[in-house]
């Protein structure tokens, strides 16, 4: 019973170096790839997550897993989650950890080379717009990829505050008719 349930300290620490190290390389991985890697999830998108989490425990957990294994590297997780969130909060550490929102739509323009940088295709874009209620481009303000991997619609009509495009990707291609005057 001893043999399934515990570990020695040595493989314990080999255990949190690997779930860290996955980990952090999770993290890149997304980084790398954009906020697209976490939009909803098409049947693609789900084999990826299933096939992430099947290399990432057996990387952290090796050959023969055990109860004490998969709680430490179930605290590690949580602990790179903590010092992740913490890091979040610095200017320098928020730029290195969090992509950026990025415009898909200024007005009715559908900005095609932001949409192949964020490996979004038209067809998610008009399934977004769809559920956001839009019948037809001239309804759109802006469309933007968040750095969730959702895609928000605003609708055109009311002016937009510029300081809801802070940090956006490509802000300064939304037309100047949809924007809101500074004050």
């Amino acid at each position: 019973m001893e043999e399934l349930l515990g570990i020695t300290p040595l493989e314990a620490a080999a255990v949190a170096i690997a779930t860290a190290g996955m980990y952090g390389a999770l993290v890149m991985l997304v980084r790398l790839l954009g906020q697209r890697m976490l939009a909803g999830l098409s049947t693609f998108d789900l084999a990826a997550i299933i096939g992430i989490g099947s290399i990432l425990g057996r990387a952290a957990l090796g050959e023969a897993p055990r109860l004490v294994g998969g709680l430490v590297a179930l605290a590690t997780l949580a602990a790179c989650q903590a010092a992740v969130g913490l890091v979040r909060t610095r200017g320098w550490g928020a730029r290195a950890v969090t992509t950026r929102p990025i415009l898909l739509m200024a007005g009715e323009t559908v900005l095609e080379r932001n949409l192949l940088r964020c490996h979004v295709v038209p067809s998610e874009l008009a399934t977004k717009l769809r559920q956001a209620g839009i019948r037809h481009p001239r309804e759109v303000a802006i469309a933007v990829l968040e750095p969730s991997g959702t895609i928000s619609v605003l609708r055109a009509g009311e002016p937009i505050d510029p300081l809801l495009l802070a940090g956006v990707d490509g802000a300064h291609l939304v037309p100047t008719e949809l924007l809101a005057p500074t004050a």
